[in-house]
Protein backbone atom coordinates (compact mmCIF):
# COMPACT_ATOMS: atom_id res chain seq x y z
CA UNK A 1 0.00 0.00 0.00
CA UNK A 2 1.16 3.43 -0.56
CA UNK A 3 1.43 5.36 2.93
CA UNK A 4 2.49 8.76 2.57
CA UNK A 5 5.10 8.99 5.28
CA UNK A 6 5.45 9.72 7.34
CA UNK A 7 8.12 6.22 5.68
CA UNK A 8 3.84 9.37 6.18
CA UNK A 9 6.66 8.33 4.38
CA UNK A 10 3.46 8.45 6.47
CA UNK A 11 7.81 9.50 9.06
CA UNK A 12 12.14 10.94 8.74
CA UNK A 13 9.72 13.70 7.94
CA UNK A 14 13.26 15.02 6.10
CA UNK A 15 16.07 15.85 8.39
CA UNK A 16 12.93 18.78 8.54
CA UNK A 17 15.28 19.55 11.25
CA UNK A 18 17.94 20.78 10.85
CA UNK A 19 18.60 24.57 11.70
CA UNK A 20 19.45 26.85 14.68
CA UNK A 21 19.62 30.67 14.09
CA UNK A 22 20.92 33.63 15.51
CA UNK A 23 17.46 34.75 16.43
CA UNK A 24 17.41 35.02 19.74
CA UNK A 25 19.11 38.43 20.71
CA UNK A 26 15.68 39.50 20.55
CA UNK A 27 13.88 37.17 23.27
CA UNK A 28 12.57 38.37 26.34
CA UNK A 29 13.66 36.56 29.35
CA UNK A 30 12.25 33.08 29.80
CA UNK A 31 9.69 33.01 32.92
CA UNK A 32 10.21 30.03 35.45
CA UNK A 33 9.68 26.72 33.93
CA UNK A 34 7.03 26.05 36.96
CA UNK A 35 5.30 28.95 35.76
CA UNK A 36 4.69 27.60 32.16
CA UNK A 37 3.63 24.17 34.06
CA UNK A 38 0.93 26.53 36.43
CA UNK A 39 -0.55 28.09 32.98
CA UNK A 40 -0.80 24.78 30.87
CA UNK A 41 -2.35 23.11 33.80
CA UNK A 42 -4.51 25.75 33.91
CA UNK A 43 -6.35 25.31 30.74
CA UNK A 44 -9.59 23.40 30.57
CA UNK A 45 -9.34 20.04 29.38
CA UNK A 46 -5.11 19.88 29.92
CA UNK A 47 -3.62 17.32 31.77
CA UNK A 48 0.37 17.58 31.91
CA UNK A 49 2.08 14.26 31.96
CA UNK A 50 5.25 15.09 31.47
CA UNK A 51 7.35 17.94 32.78
CA UNK A 52 11.24 18.13 32.69
CA UNK A 53 14.31 19.25 30.43
CA UNK A 54 15.73 16.73 27.87
CA UNK A 55 19.58 15.82 27.74
CA UNK A 56 19.83 16.96 24.11
CA UNK A 57 17.87 20.42 24.73
CA UNK A 58 19.41 22.06 27.76
CA UNK A 59 18.27 25.39 26.89
CA UNK A 60 14.90 24.41 26.44
CA UNK A 61 11.91 22.58 28.60
CA UNK A 62 9.59 20.14 27.47
CA UNK A 63 6.31 19.06 28.24
CA UNK A 64 4.00 16.42 26.83
CA UNK A 65 0.19 16.84 27.61
CA UNK A 66 -3.43 15.52 26.86
CA UNK A 67 -6.21 17.94 25.67
CA UNK A 68 -9.50 16.82 26.08
CA UNK A 69 -11.08 17.12 22.51
CA UNK A 70 -14.90 16.57 21.27
CA UNK A 71 -15.39 13.75 19.13
CA UNK A 72 -17.57 16.05 17.09
CA UNK A 73 -16.65 19.39 17.26
CA UNK A 74 -20.34 19.96 15.95
CA UNK A 75 -21.79 18.36 18.83
CA UNK A 76 -19.31 18.69 21.59
CA UNK A 77 -21.78 17.44 24.16
CA UNK A 78 -21.38 13.93 22.41
CA UNK A 79 -17.88 12.27 23.70
CA UNK A 80 -14.73 13.46 24.18
CA UNK A 81 -10.61 12.12 23.55
CA UNK A 82 -7.49 13.04 24.97
CA UNK A 83 -4.76 14.62 22.49
CA UNK A 84 -1.45 13.99 22.68
CA UNK A 85 0.51 17.15 22.70
CA UNK A 86 4.23 18.15 23.23
CA UNK A 87 5.80 21.52 23.82
CA UNK A 88 9.29 22.51 23.36
CA UNK A 89 9.50 25.49 25.85
CA UNK A 90 12.08 28.37 25.09
CA UNK A 91 10.05 31.42 25.42
CA UNK A 92 6.97 32.99 25.59
CA UNK A 93 7.21 36.00 23.25
CA UNK A 94 9.30 33.49 20.84
CA UNK A 95 7.49 32.60 17.65
CA UNK A 96 5.86 29.14 17.44
CA UNK A 97 6.10 26.53 15.38
CA UNK A 98 2.97 24.08 15.10
CA UNK A 99 3.95 20.78 13.85
CA UNK A 100 1.25 18.54 12.74
CA UNK A 101 2.94 14.78 13.02
CA UNK A 102 -0.48 13.57 10.48
CA UNK A 103 -0.09 9.97 12.39
CA UNK A 104 0.95 9.36 16.34
CA UNK A 105 3.84 11.21 17.61
CA UNK A 106 6.27 8.95 16.34
CA UNK A 107 9.41 11.31 16.13
CA UNK A 108 11.86 11.78 19.17
CA UNK A 109 10.53 14.37 21.63
CA UNK A 110 13.71 16.63 21.14
CA UNK A 111 13.11 16.42 17.62
CA UNK A 112 13.10 20.04 16.44
CA UNK A 113 11.21 20.87 12.54
CA UNK A 114 13.07 22.90 10.38
CA UNK A 115 11.06 25.92 10.80
CA UNK A 116 11.52 25.67 14.65
CA UNK A 117 15.30 25.58 14.13
CA UNK A 118 15.62 28.46 11.83
CA UNK A 119 13.31 30.70 13.52
CA UNK A 120 14.70 29.52 17.25
CA UNK A 121 11.08 28.98 18.11
CA UNK A 122 8.86 27.13 20.96
CA UNK A 123 7.39 24.13 19.18
CA UNK A 124 4.09 22.39 19.66
CA UNK A 125 3.83 18.93 18.05
CA UNK A 126 -0.22 17.28 17.81
CA UNK A 127 -0.63 13.88 17.30
CA UNK A 128 -3.20 13.51 14.69
CA UNK A 129 -6.92 12.18 16.12
CA UNK A 130 -7.91 8.75 16.25
CA UNK A 131 -4.02 7.51 16.24
CA UNK A 132 -3.47 5.81 18.98
CA UNK A 133 -3.78 6.76 22.03
CA UNK A 134 -5.43 9.78 20.62
CA UNK A 135 -8.66 7.83 20.28
CA UNK A 136 -12.16 7.68 21.46
CA UNK A 137 -13.29 4.20 22.71
CA UNK A 138 -15.63 3.22 20.95
CA UNK A 139 -14.45 5.22 18.25
CA UNK A 140 -16.94 6.88 15.89
CA UNK A 141 -14.65 6.89 12.70
CA UNK A 142 -17.00 8.97 10.71
CA UNK A 143 -15.82 11.87 13.18
CA UNK A 144 -12.41 11.35 11.41
CA UNK A 145 -12.08 14.09 8.51
CA UNK A 146 -9.71 16.73 8.26
CA UNK A 147 -12.75 19.57 9.58
CA UNK A 148 -12.69 17.53 12.78
CA UNK A 149 -8.72 17.15 12.37
CA UNK A 150 -8.62 20.69 11.45
CA UNK A 151 -11.01 22.09 14.00
CA UNK A 152 -8.96 19.95 16.88
CA UNK A 153 -5.36 22.08 15.67
CA UNK A 154 -7.70 25.47 15.86
CA UNK A 155 -8.79 24.89 19.65
CA UNK A 156 -5.43 23.89 20.25
CA UNK A 157 -3.76 27.19 18.92
CA UNK A 158 -6.56 29.51 20.01
CA UNK A 159 -5.71 28.04 24.03
CA UNK A 160 -2.23 28.55 23.70
CA UNK A 161 -2.38 31.65 22.17
CA UNK A 162 -2.95 32.44 26.06
CA UNK A 163 0.15 31.65 26.99
CA UNK A 164 2.51 32.48 23.83
CA UNK A 165 2.74 36.11 22.35
CA UNK A 166 4.39 35.38 19.13
CA UNK A 167 3.88 34.68 15.75
CA UNK A 168 2.78 31.23 14.92
CA UNK A 169 3.83 29.08 12.16
CA UNK A 170 2.40 25.72 11.07
CA UNK A 171 4.62 23.02 9.42
CA UNK A 172 4.53 19.13 8.55
CA UNK A 173 5.90 16.63 6.12
CA UNK A 174 4.00 14.14 3.78
CA UNK A 175 0.67 13.86 5.71
CA UNK A 176 1.65 16.28 8.17
CA UNK A 177 2.13 18.81 5.48
CA UNK A 178 -0.96 18.21 3.99
CA UNK A 179 -2.57 18.14 7.38
CA UNK A 180 -1.13 21.94 8.21
CA UNK A 181 -2.46 23.01 4.70
CA UNK A 182 -5.97 21.73 5.59
CA UNK A 183 -5.45 23.58 8.94
CA UNK A 184 -4.57 27.09 7.36
CA UNK A 185 -7.86 26.41 4.47
CA UNK A 186 -10.67 26.28 7.37
CA UNK A 187 -8.88 28.95 10.11
CA UNK A 188 -6.80 31.12 8.19
CA UNK A 189 -6.42 33.36 10.82
CA UNK A 190 -4.43 30.92 13.36
CA UNK A 191 -1.06 30.90 11.96
CA UNK A 192 0.83 33.74 10.43
CA UNK A 193 2.28 31.23 7.84
CA UNK A 194 2.49 27.61 6.33
CA UNK A 195 5.30 25.87 5.73
CA UNK A 196 4.76 22.27 3.95
CA UNK A 197 6.79 19.91 3.15
CA UNK A 198 6.16 16.83 0.19
CA UNK A 199 2.52 16.86 0.80
CA UNK A 200 0.84 15.32 -1.84
CA UNK A 201 -2.62 17.31 -2.79
CA UNK A 202 -4.90 14.67 -5.33
CA UNK A 203 -8.36 16.34 -6.07
CA UNK A 204 -8.55 14.54 -9.31
CA UNK A 205 -8.29 11.30 -7.32
CA UNK A 206 -9.62 9.48 -11.33
CA UNK A 207 -6.95 10.04 -12.90
CA UNK A 208 -3.87 8.50 -13.01
CA UNK A 209 -2.36 9.49 -15.82
CA UNK A 210 0.53 11.63 -14.26
CA UNK A 211 1.74 8.52 -12.25
CA UNK A 212 1.77 6.91 -15.36
CA UNK A 213 3.88 9.30 -17.09
CA UNK A 214 6.18 9.72 -14.11
CA UNK A 215 6.98 6.14 -13.99
CA UNK A 216 8.01 6.12 -17.86
CA UNK A 217 10.72 9.24 -17.55
CA UNK A 218 11.93 9.14 -13.38
CA UNK A 219 15.76 8.18 -13.51
CA UNK A 220 17.31 6.65 -16.90
CA UNK A 221 15.87 3.51 -18.97
CA UNK A 222 18.25 1.55 -17.04
CA UNK A 223 17.16 1.74 -13.32
CA UNK A 224 13.18 1.76 -14.74
CA UNK A 225 14.18 -1.56 -16.31
CA UNK A 226 16.09 -2.99 -13.40
CA UNK A 227 12.87 -2.00 -11.26
CA UNK A 228 10.42 -3.92 -14.11
CA UNK A 229 12.19 -6.71 -14.21
CA UNK A 230 12.81 -7.22 -10.63
CA UNK A 231 8.90 -6.79 -10.12
CA UNK A 232 8.18 -9.11 -13.29
CA UNK A 233 10.85 -11.65 -11.86
CA UNK A 234 8.97 -12.10 -8.07
CA UNK A 235 5.86 -12.44 -9.23
CA UNK A 236 6.92 -14.90 -11.57
CA UNK A 237 8.60 -16.89 -8.22
CA UNK A 238 5.10 -16.31 -6.53
CA UNK A 239 5.40 -19.68 -4.60
CA UNK A 240 8.97 -19.52 -3.46
CA UNK A 241 8.46 -15.99 -2.12
CA UNK A 242 5.01 -16.92 -0.28
CA UNK A 243 7.06 -20.21 1.17
CA UNK A 244 9.25 -17.09 2.84
CA UNK A 245 7.03 -15.25 4.18
CA UNK A 246 5.25 -17.73 5.92
CA UNK A 247 8.29 -18.43 7.37
CA UNK A 248 8.77 -14.61 8.47
CA UNK A 249 4.77 -15.26 9.54
CA UNK A 250 4.97 -18.06 11.65
CA UNK A 251 8.83 -16.58 13.42
CA UNK A 252 6.99 -13.42 14.38
CA UNK A 253 3.67 -14.82 15.49
CA UNK A 254 1.67 -12.74 13.34
CA UNK A 255 -1.71 -13.01 11.56
CA UNK A 256 -2.92 -11.95 7.79
CA UNK A 257 -6.65 -11.81 8.68
CA UNK A 258 -7.01 -8.06 7.40
CA UNK A 259 -5.37 -8.76 3.99
CA UNK A 260 -6.42 -11.66 3.84
CA UNK A 261 -3.66 -14.37 2.82
CA UNK A 262 0.11 -14.73 2.22
CA UNK A 263 -1.11 -14.54 -1.51
CA UNK A 264 -2.74 -11.21 -1.03
CA UNK A 265 0.30 -9.67 0.91
CA UNK A 266 2.50 -11.02 -1.67
CA UNK A 267 0.72 -9.42 -4.52
CA UNK A 268 0.23 -6.11 -2.96
CA UNK A 269 4.16 -5.66 -1.77
CA UNK A 270 5.02 -6.36 -5.10
CA UNK A 271 2.93 -4.05 -6.95
CA UNK A 272 4.16 -1.34 -4.50
CA UNK A 273 7.67 -2.40 -4.47
CA UNK A 274 8.12 0.19 -7.31
CA UNK A 275 7.02 3.34 -5.80
CA UNK A 276 8.18 2.58 -2.70
CA UNK A 277 11.48 2.20 -4.29
CA UNK A 278 11.25 5.78 -5.65
CA UNK A 279 9.96 6.91 -2.19
CA UNK A 280 12.93 5.92 -0.38
CA UNK A 281 16.05 6.16 -2.67
CA UNK A 282 17.99 8.58 -4.81
CA UNK A 283 18.67 7.34 -8.22
CA UNK A 284 22.12 6.46 -7.65
CA UNK A 285 20.90 3.71 -5.53
CA UNK A 286 20.03 1.94 -8.96
CA UNK A 287 23.02 0.50 -8.81
CA UNK A 288 22.40 -1.98 -5.73
CA UNK A 289 19.01 -3.08 -7.57
CA UNK A 290 19.76 -7.31 -7.74
CA UNK A 291 19.27 -8.40 -11.43
CA UNK A 292 16.47 -10.72 -11.89
CA UNK A 293 18.73 -13.71 -12.59
CA UNK A 294 20.04 -13.22 -8.68
CA UNK A 295 18.77 -16.49 -6.34
CA UNK A 296 14.96 -16.04 -5.01
CA UNK A 297 16.44 -15.22 -1.36
CA UNK A 298 18.42 -12.48 -2.83
CA UNK A 299 15.50 -10.89 -4.56
CA UNK A 300 13.46 -11.55 -1.43
CA UNK A 301 15.46 -9.66 0.80
CA UNK A 302 16.02 -6.69 -1.53
CA UNK A 303 12.06 -6.06 -1.62
CA UNK A 304 11.78 -6.80 1.69
CA UNK A 305 14.09 -4.34 3.55
CA UNK A 306 12.71 -1.71 1.01
CA UNK A 307 8.72 -2.60 1.51
CA UNK A 308 8.50 -5.51 4.38
CA UNK A 309 6.34 -7.84 3.35
CA UNK A 310 4.97 -8.59 7.24
CA UNK A 311 4.13 -4.48 6.76
CA UNK A 312 0.41 -6.24 6.06
CA UNK A 313 0.14 -7.94 9.17
CA UNK A 314 -3.23 -7.21 11.12
CA UNK A 315 -0.53 -6.15 13.87
CA UNK A 316 1.31 -3.62 11.58
CA UNK A 317 -1.85 -2.65 9.95
CA UNK A 318 -3.39 -1.27 13.50
CA UNK A 319 -1.45 1.68 13.67
CA UNK A 320 -2.29 3.34 10.39
CA UNK A 321 -5.76 2.36 10.16
CA UNK A 322 -6.96 6.52 10.67
CA UNK A 323 -4.48 6.76 7.68
CA UNK A 324 -5.98 4.30 5.35
CA UNK A 325 -9.59 5.07 6.22
CA UNK A 326 -8.65 9.00 5.59
CA UNK A 327 -7.34 7.76 2.24
CA UNK A 328 -10.51 5.61 1.35
CA UNK A 329 -12.94 8.50 2.58
CA UNK A 330 -11.44 12.00 1.35
CA UNK A 331 -7.61 12.09 0.56
CA UNK A 332 -7.57 9.36 -2.18
CA UNK A 333 -4.48 7.93 -2.87
CA UNK A 334 -3.14 7.19 -6.49
CA UNK A 335 -3.90 3.49 -8.99
CA UNK A 336 -0.93 3.68 -11.42
CA UNK A 337 -1.24 1.11 -14.12
CA UNK A 338 0.40 -2.12 -13.84
CA UNK A 339 -0.09 -3.01 -17.88
CA UNK A 340 3.70 -3.32 -17.58
CA UNK A 341 2.97 -6.62 -15.47
CA UNK A 342 0.24 -7.96 -17.53
CA UNK A 343 -0.47 -11.61 -16.58
CA UNK A 344 1.54 -11.85 -13.77
CA UNK A 345 -0.97 -10.54 -11.08
CA UNK A 346 -4.49 -10.57 -10.24
CA UNK A 347 -6.72 -7.60 -11.62
CA UNK A 348 -5.74 -4.07 -10.16
CA UNK A 349 -7.32 -2.56 -7.01
CA UNK A 350 -5.51 -4.87 -4.74
CA UNK A 351 -3.43 -2.36 -3.35
CA UNK A 352 -6.08 0.18 -2.24
CA UNK A 353 -6.92 1.55 1.58
CA UNK A 354 -9.90 -0.06 1.69
CA UNK A 355 -8.25 -3.14 2.13
CA UNK A 356 -6.31 -2.57 4.29
CA UNK A 357 -9.09 -1.65 6.87
CA UNK A 358 -10.44 -4.32 9.04
CA UNK A 359 -14.17 -5.50 8.14
CA UNK A 360 -15.76 -4.52 10.83
CA UNK A 361 -15.09 -0.63 9.64
CA UNK A 362 -17.79 0.73 8.16
CA UNK A 363 -16.37 3.26 5.17
CA UNK A 364 -18.74 5.35 3.78
CA UNK A 365 -18.44 6.10 0.26
CA UNK A 366 -15.51 8.31 -1.32
CA UNK A 367 -15.87 12.71 -0.70
CA UNK A 368 -15.23 13.40 -4.25
CA UNK A 369 -15.61 17.22 -2.97
CA UNK A 370 -13.01 18.06 -0.29
CA UNK A 371 -10.20 17.83 -2.10
CA UNK A 372 -10.75 19.95 -4.78
CA UNK A 373 -12.15 22.38 -2.53
CA UNK A 374 -8.68 22.98 -0.97
CA UNK A 375 -6.88 23.01 -3.96
CA UNK A 376 -9.31 25.96 -5.06
CA UNK A 377 -8.83 27.47 -1.78
CA UNK A 378 -4.90 27.19 -2.24
CA UNK A 379 -5.30 28.44 -5.75
CA UNK A 380 -7.44 31.60 -5.19
CA UNK A 381 -7.34 32.89 -1.51
CA UNK A 382 -4.09 30.82 0.13
CA UNK A 383 -1.49 33.12 1.28
CA UNK A 384 1.68 32.93 2.87
CA UNK A 385 1.93 29.70 1.98
CA UNK A 386 5.14 27.33 1.23
CA UNK A 387 5.44 24.08 -0.61
CA UNK A 388 8.45 22.52 -1.11
CA UNK A 389 8.92 18.97 -3.14
CA UNK A 390 11.25 16.56 -4.13
CA UNK A 391 11.66 15.92 -8.33
CA UNK A 392 12.04 12.33 -7.74
CA UNK A 393 9.41 11.55 -5.33
CA UNK A 394 5.88 9.89 -6.74
CA UNK A 395 4.22 12.04 -3.97
CA UNK A 396 5.05 15.11 -5.84
CA UNK A 397 3.66 14.13 -8.89
CA UNK A 398 0.45 15.93 -7.97
CA UNK A 399 1.26 18.34 -5.12
CA UNK A 400 -0.57 21.87 -4.31
CA UNK A 401 0.33 24.42 -6.76
CA UNK A 402 0.15 27.93 -6.60
CA UNK A 403 -2.54 30.27 -8.77
CA UNK A 404 -3.73 33.68 -9.53
CA UNK A 405 -5.33 34.25 -6.32
CA UNK A 406 -2.53 32.66 -3.98
CA UNK A 407 -0.64 35.77 -1.97
CA UNK A 408 2.90 35.87 -0.49
CA UNK A 409 3.59 32.54 -1.39
CA UNK A 410 6.34 30.12 -2.29
CA UNK A 411 6.98 27.10 -4.35
CA UNK A 412 9.82 25.29 -4.74
CA UNK A 413 11.24 21.83 -6.07
CA UNK A 414 14.49 19.90 -5.34
CA UNK A 415 15.93 18.26 -8.46
CA UNK A 416 16.69 14.86 -8.31
CA UNK A 417 15.51 14.14 -4.45
CA UNK A 418 13.61 11.66 -2.91
CA UNK A 419 10.08 12.13 -0.13
CA UNK A 420 12.59 13.11 2.23
CA UNK A 421 15.60 15.83 2.10
CA UNK A 422 13.41 18.40 0.32
CA UNK A 423 14.44 21.13 2.55
CA UNK A 424 15.09 24.87 2.57
CA UNK A 425 18.65 24.07 3.70
CA UNK A 426 19.26 22.35 0.50
CA UNK A 427 17.69 25.06 -1.75
CA UNK A 428 19.86 27.07 -4.42
CA UNK A 429 21.20 30.39 -2.72
CA UNK A 430 18.64 32.48 -4.37
CA UNK A 431 15.57 30.53 -3.26
CA UNK A 432 17.20 30.18 0.19
CA UNK A 433 17.40 33.63 0.79
CA UNK A 434 14.20 34.17 -0.09
CA UNK A 435 12.75 31.52 1.77
CA UNK A 436 14.27 31.96 4.84
CA UNK A 437 13.49 35.56 4.24
CA UNK A 438 9.73 34.88 3.60
CA UNK A 439 9.94 32.75 7.17
CA UNK A 440 11.20 35.14 9.47
CA UNK A 441 8.84 37.79 8.00
CA UNK A 442 5.87 36.06 8.86
CA UNK A 443 7.38 35.26 12.17
CA UNK A 444 7.73 38.75 13.26
CA UNK A 445 11.56 38.51 12.96
CA UNK A 446 14.21 40.88 12.08
CA UNK A 447 15.28 40.36 8.28
CA UNK A 448 18.78 40.36 9.51
CA UNK A 449 18.33 37.37 11.31
CA UNK A 450 18.35 35.66 7.43
CA UNK A 451 22.40 35.48 7.51
CA UNK A 452 22.60 33.86 10.89
CA UNK A 453 19.84 31.30 9.90
CA UNK A 454 21.53 30.50 6.49
CA UNK A 455 25.25 30.16 8.70
CA UNK A 456 23.90 27.26 10.88
CA UNK A 457 21.68 26.26 8.43
CA UNK A 458 23.20 22.50 8.32
CA UNK A 459 22.25 19.09 8.80
CA UNK A 460 23.18 18.43 12.81
CA UNK A 461 20.76 15.63 13.21
CA UNK A 462 20.52 12.00 11.23
CA UNK A 463 16.69 11.75 12.04
CA UNK A 464 14.79 12.45 8.74
CA UNK A 465 11.37 11.60 9.99
CA UNK A 466 10.41 11.15 6.19
CA UNK A 467 12.08 7.71 6.78
CA UNK A 468 11.10 6.56 9.74
CA UNK A 469 9.71 2.89 9.40
CA UNK A 470 6.89 3.79 12.10
CA UNK A 471 5.51 6.16 9.65
CA UNK A 472 5.80 4.86 6.37
CA UNK A 473 2.83 6.24 4.65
Amino acid sequence: MRRITPRLTLAALLTLGLVGTGATAHASPKPADDDIATQLKAIRGVTLTVDKVLPELPDEHYYELTFRQPVDHRHPNKGTFEQRIRILHKSVNRPVVLFATGYDLYTPPAYRSEPTKILDADQVAVEQRFFTPSRPEPTDWSKLNIWQAATDHHVIVQALKKIYKGKWISTGGSKGGMTSVYHHRFYPHDVDGTVAYVAPNNPTVWDNKPYDRFFDTVGNAECRAKLNGLQQEALNRREEFKKLIAAQLAAAGQHFTTIGSIDRDFEATVIDFRWGWWQYNLAAECANIPDRTASTQTLFDYIDANDPFLSDTDESLAEFVPYFYQAATQLGEPDPSTSYLKGLHYPQGLDTSRNFIPTDIRVPKFDYQTMPDIDQWVKSKGSHLMFLYGGNDPWGVKPFRLGPGTKDSYWYSVAGQRHSGSLISVLPAAQKDQAVGALLRWAGLPAQGAPAAKRLMAPVNSYDPLLDKRARL
